[in-house]
């Protein structure tokens, strides 16, 4: 009887464990898609530019757009620690709060100063990206991660692109002004709250919140090998806890060169590309100044190149060579790609030729991320994972900090989006030369290496006819002697 209990109770549970995963498959799914619904945010730049808010071009440029950097670099570090800390649910709010206040100041503010608090709530929702992208680990088992993970960052693009598409209908076919659109804008993102509140909140986390004796656990086996000899047994300190233990490992696994490459691939490329990705709608503005809203595409071509990065990504997943050979050489004639596509949107005074080429860079990057991820992530745990991607990331708005402070502060050289353009143009040159040259490097090395084999193949086979004749008289004799 009691087996028959057993058997009747198991498929229950199971069909109960089944019904909640799909239920929060669904949920975070329509959560990821429905808070990227934005559509006005394609629009930002012609709305600061235009006669509702008639900010001048060097305002924008020099002085409002640059504290979006540089409150991402503030606010990064805290973010991330209080997202694991926190368990994620609160950082979720705190960003749908900001994107509250992003459209309430761009609907109500009228001064630099509004714009510039404007930009700097823009970066906490960027930091705060991190929340969602981390929040699905915890909620679901282990062997569903790559699923979970598909489906949500699917969502969130199918979610980008119908905000674009929205945005763009809204102001061509529509004639819907700016606005307008930014209070649409705001009633989504209010909605975007309202769902947050309905978030679950995990019981744990990757470093913070962890089950009882998971210390131990949360770096993996590897790790103790590095670091030599059994560790049980000493003090636990500060230093033993699991963030200092995985920072003390960072330096160990740089000595991994497809790790490192990938991951100054992120640094360095990543911060050049949210440079572009930042002043590129100013400098469609300046190329093409229309008055007819109807005549501005930057919705639409923000869609284009959604779903182009979103099939490149796709694509590149089915990518099957030796990346340990051609690593170095796929990310230059990338990036060297990418430098001749600054240079045209440089050059060029056709704003279609310049939203052409501004699709086809988002989609060579797009490229190219997924295989760094997984290069990066293929020999990782699950923490120190998320541990890497952080520091690269970091380091990446380090960077691009230090190149705006420079390049587009005011105070510094403060130049305009053109010239901005060919300084963008001369570091993606730099970047793939130095990316040619090192494939040119491993190239070489792997020719040296592969010569001894090639000799040592050679001299095996001038051996062998030698060796047969003696080997064929041996069996002759053995059959004589039967």
């Amino acid at each position: 009887m009691s087996q028959k209990d057993d058997g009747t109770k198991k498929p229950v549970s199971e069909t109960a464990l089944d019904q909640r995963w799909k239920l929060q498959v669904f949920y975070l799914c329509f959560y990821g898609f429905m808070t990227q619904i934005r559509p006005g945010e394609s629009f930002i730049t012609p709305y600061l530019l235009g006669a509702d808010k008639n900010f001048t071009q060097a305002e924008v440029t020099n002085v409002i757009t640059p504290v979006l950097t540089y409150s991402y670099m503030a606010v990064l570090v805290p973010i991330f620690l209080l997202t694991d800390y926190l368990r994620y649910k609160p950082v979720l709010l705190l960003q749908s709060l900001s994107h509250i206040s992003i459209w309430l100041l761009l609907v109500l503010g009228t001064s630099v100063l509004a714009m510039q608090l404007m930009e700097f709530f823009y970066g906490i929702t960027m930091a705060a990206r991190i929340a969602y992208s981390s929040y699905i680990f915890s909620l679901v088992a282990p062997s569903r991660y790559q699923r979970m993970a598909s489906y949500s960052r699917s969502a969130v693009l199918l979610g980008v692109f119908t905000s674009s598409v929205l945005g763009q209908l809204c102001v061509t076919v529509g004639g819907v002004p700016f606005l307008t659109l930014n209070y649409i804008s705001l009633g989504f993102v209010s909605f975007g709250l309202v769902l947050t509140l309905f978030l679950e909140r995990p019981r744990r986390s990757l470093f913070f919140n962890r089950p009882e004796g998971a210390g131990d656990e949360a770096a993996p086996a590897e790790l103790d090998k590095m670091a030599g000899g059994d560790t049980s047994g000493r003090t636990r300190g500060w230093r033993e806890a699991v963030l200092c233990r995985m920072l003390r490992e960072l330096g160990a696994l740089a000595r991994q060169p497809q790790l490192r490459l990938w991951s100054l691939w992120w640094v360095f490329n990543s911060a050049g590309y949210y440079l572009m990705l930042y002043y590129v709608h100013i400098l469609w503005n300046e190329i093409y100044p229309t008055t007819d809203n109807r005549q501005v595409y930057n919705g639409g071509v923000d869609a284009a190149s959604t779903l182009l990065g979103a099939g490149a990504s796709f694509a590149a997943g089915y990518v099957k060579i030796r990346w340990t050979l051609w690593s170095e050489l796929v990310i230059g004639v990338v990036t060297a790609f990418q430098a001749g596509l600054l240079l045209l949107m440089s050059t060029t005074s056709n704003i279609w030729l310049c939203y052409i080429t501004y699709v086809l860079f988002r989609g060579s990057y797009q490229f190219l991320v997924p295989i760094a991820i997984f290069q990066i992530a293929t020999s990782l745990s699950k923490e120190l994972c998320a541990l890497v991607f952080g520091v690269n990331t970091f380091f990446a708005t380090v960077l691009k900090t230090i190149i705006t402070l420079i390049v587009a502060d005011k105070r510094v050289l403060g130049l305009s989006v053109h010239p901005q353009f060919y300084v963008y143009f001369g570091y993606f040159t730099l970047l793939a030369v130095v990316y040619l040259l090192a494939a040119i490097c491993v190239g070489i090395q792997h020719s040296r290496r592969k010569q001894p084999a090639e000799l040592a193949l050679a001299n095996e086979l001038c051996q062998l006819p030698d060796e047969v004749p003696v080997q064929e008289k041996s069996l002759e004799a053995g059959a004589i002697q039967a």
